[in-house]
């Protein structure tokens, strides 16, 4: 199987914005069963309408703090008692904190492991039971490519990265005996989402997604695309490849790069901001959408050099 089926029960976590949005999208057409679970209701509404419109065989919001284990377990239990069955469970919950390690507040700096790994733990400790049970079912957890590397500014989405990847790992060895179940981890890179916008900041400008940067719509195809299928690439772009390679085979030249390149490349010195914790201990479901608004890479680069030529 490399895509959900008609009359599959699909889990989505993070569905209200950015990458967890796009691949409800994008799995609706196929007349899938959605569960669709993030903090906001409010925002999961709208999604759940635009994905009846776009073809679901049913739509269902559960609310879900993935940080909270209970909340989790009500989850898992919420989908039983309606479908009996979870046939994909796509893990896509995340947020983002930007700030020197020193700088980002502590609670601040939890709540980003909260969230990414501790989330991931609290969603395996429930759904991998179910997948068992059943010998089949997929399981996949977005990383991304900065838990293969490291970065200036972003120690803690960092650390929660490198542990999901581990987790998933872990998992893969773990269910190796249950032939029907798969563990699946993907690693995008730059995506187009909001989550630049709604992180945490202590950095001082606004962050954005580096180049080549990929649609959430792409990142979507390619999750869904993964689905049952053991040994897919989990590097979801060539150049996240290439990145990984500098950082493990060049560090030398790897850390004299990225500094550089990261205060370009990654972040809108043409935004500046003053501190905030953003989306990271309560939602903002203002800011939840399908794309974000950075713009063109290119240009946003070209006028962060303008900018620090001209001090």
């Amino acid at each position: 199987m490399s895509k959900p089926r008609p009359g599959d029960v699909v889990v989505i976590t993070g569905a209200s914005s950015g990458i967890g949005r796009a691949t409800a999208l994008a799995a609706a057409p196929e007349g899938v069963h959605l569960v669709l679970a993030a903090r906001g209701v409010g925002s999961l509404d709208l999604v759940a309408a635009e994905c009846d419109d776009a073809g679901a065989a049913s739509t269902m919001v559960v609310p879900t703090d993935v940080g909270d284990d209970r909340a989790v377990e009500a989850l898992v239990d919420a989908v039983l008692a309606r479908h009996g069955r979870i046939d994909v469970f796509v893990s896509a919950a995340g947020v983002v904190a930007y700030g020197r390690t020193e700088e980002v507040p502590q609670e601040v700096f939890d709540g980003v492991l909260r969230t990414n790994l501790l989330g991931n733990a609290n969603v395996a400790r429930h759904v991998v039971p179910v997948l068992r049970g059943q010998d089949s079912g997929t399981l996949t957890i977005v990383g991304s490519v900065i838990g293969h590397i490291a970065v200036p500014g972003m120690t803690a989405y960092a650390v929660s990265k490198w542990g999901v990847r581990s987790l998933a790992r872990q998992l893969k060895l773990e269910n190796a005996d249950k032939k029907g179940v798969t563990i699946s981890y993907v690693a995008p890179g730059g995506v187009d989402t909001p989550i630049y916008q709604q992180a945490a900041n202590y950095d001082g400008f606004e962050g954005r997604p580096p180049p080549p940067t990929a649609s959430p719509e792409r990142v979507a195809e390619q999750v869904l695309s993964r689905i049952g299928r053991e040994g897919a690439r989990p590097q979801l772009l060539l150049t996240n490849e290439v990145i990984r390679f500098g950082f493990s085979a060049l560090p030398f030249v790897y850390d004299a790069i990225i500094g550089p390149f990261f205060r370009h490349g990654a972040i809108d010195r043409l935004r500046p901001v003053e501190p905030h914790p953003g989306n990271v201990l309560a939602p903002k479901q203002s800011g939840n959408k399908l794309h974000g608004d950075q713009g063109n890479a290119v240009i946003g680069i070209a006028r962060n050099v303008l900018t620090h030529l001209r001090g």
